[in-house]
């Protein structure tokens, strides 16, 4: 651990929103680590600079690039949900689950939102959404929620004993859940790059040699862009076998960046 940190009112106040800028993304690959120490830092903060951070949050708009604006999180309810995950304690919320849309991949209407009361165990940062692994104690079962459909979450101040995952951890809990839920796509692609070199998306994909410079990434995902920019980010040549459309993505992809340096070019 690090020595303890003496910061003034404006450098706190710099902290939180920085981190809350870095649990939503804005930095790639550091928004759990994020979470943790914005989650202290809230805690410790007296009211007057926690009015501050709120004040500046109302006048800040996040990024939303790449993603739209219907997935966004409350920071509030992230922290809350962050705190009753390291406190193990029992919590409730509101929760709005969709209905599959009439092609692959979409979502159907929303249904009504939902009571629930769980136990909470880890939130997992998936592609550009969050996720809380909970056991949830009206259906006694292990349930994945997304966030951005989580609403009002509320501690209720009922310690409990950590329950066993029925997976290796909570990331491979989410990861499965996804791959057997209907109206999500399996993405295949073959990328001219070793291993090691993909690393960083070893959360959310399968990653498999085919030789010393080859690779298969496998990948279950309900949003085609996702795949498409963890791919295009690689750096590295590589060919989509599945699914049908996301070749059709990277074909329009290819055209409009096409098209965007033509003009350029004149």
């Amino acid at each position: 651990p690090l020595p303890p940190l003496v910061v003034d009112d404006e450098e706190a106040v710099a902290l939180a929103v920085g981190m809350q800028a870095a649990t939503q993304g804005a930095v790639a690959g550091i928004e759990e680590p994020a979470l943790r120490a914005l989650t202290k830092v809230v805690q410790v903060m007296p009211p007057r600079l926690r009015r501050r951070v709120d004040a500046l949050r109302g006048v800040t708009v996040p990024s939303t690039w790449g993603a739209a604006r219907t997935d966004a999180l409350d920071p509030e309810a992230l922290i809350v949900v962050a705190q009753a995950c390291r406190d193990s304690e029992r919590i409730e919320f509101t929760y709005t689950t969709r209905r599959p849309g009439p092609t692959n991949g979409a979502d159907g209407p929303d249904r009504p939102l939902r009571d629930r009361h769980v136990e909470p165990h880890r939130l997992v940062p998936l592609g550009r959404r969050w996720y809380l692994v909970a056991y949830d104690l009206d259906r006694h079962d292990w349930r994945s929620f997304r966030l951005d459909r989580l609403a009002d979450p509320r501690r209720t101040g009922a310690r409990f004993r950590p329950r066993e995952l029925p997976t290796a951890d909570a990331a491979d809990f989410v990861q499965s859940g996804i791959r057997n839920r209907p109206g999500t796509w399996t993405v295949e692609a073959v990328v001219e790059a070793p291993v090691e070199r993909l690393g960083h998306l070893g959360r959310w994909a399968t990653i498999e040699p085919l030789g010393p410079e080859r690779c298969l990434l496998r990948m279950a995902t309900d949003d085609l862009d996702w795949p498409l920019l963890a791919l295009g980010g690689s750096g590295a040549e590589f060919e989509v076998r599945s699914p049908p459309e996301l070749v059709d993505r990277v074909r329009e992809w290819a055209g409009r960046f096409l098209r965007a340096s033509g003009d350029c070019a004149r």
